[in-house]
């Protein structure tokens, strides 16, 4: 979907930022978060990012309908050359390619800021997640047995990484 205009998150976009985190939370598909969040921590969180890690928004027609962010992996000094990475597409638009632009711009923008690696954990049940992050390189490095609990069960969650 080439129409995605990719742009960096302004503090306006908080409202947009925290629906589209609450429906990842809710759908149990993106995260071990279990509680949503307003729209005003979101703006705090907006603001209390550096540099290195940036937040992106993916918009169609003017309408912010995903967005990204690099994330710190490890506080260490030895870890300043790897980035976690979050990407979360609004309901309605899973599945028609703003997830993949999304990610190819946080990509582009980890070699910009000299990251080495872009790590991530995913679900193992979240297919169409685990298939982009193949698509774009990504490689499996193991399993986290029974990481975090949903709802009453152990989850397993998927590791991976791509060196940039």
């Amino acid at each position: 979907m080439r129409d995605v205009a990719i742009r960096a998150a302004e503090a306006t976009d908080g409202d947009a930022i925290a629906a589209i985190y609450n429906q990842g939370i809710e759908d149990r598909l993106a995260t071990l978060e279990t509680e949503t969040r307003s729209a005003e921590e979101r703006r705090r969180w907006l603001a209390a990012r550096g540099p290195r890690h940036p937040v992106i928004v993916g918009e169609v027609g003017g309408r912010v309908v995903g967005w990204g962010s690099l994330n710190s992996f490890n506080p260490r000094p030895a870890y300043d050359h790897v980035a976690d990475f979050s990407v979360y597409v609004g309901r309605e638009w899973r599945g028609r390619g703003v997830g993949h632009r999304l990610l190819e711009a946080l990509i582009a923008r980890g070699r910009e800021l000299g990251y080495h690696k872009l790590v991530l954990a995913a679900f193992p049940f979240n297919v169409a997640g685990v298939a982009l992050y193949r698509r774009l390189g990504f490689v499996e490095v193991g399993v986290y047995r029974e990481q975090g609990r949903l709802d009453g069960q152990w989850v397993d969650v998927v590791v991976m990484e791509r060196l940039l």
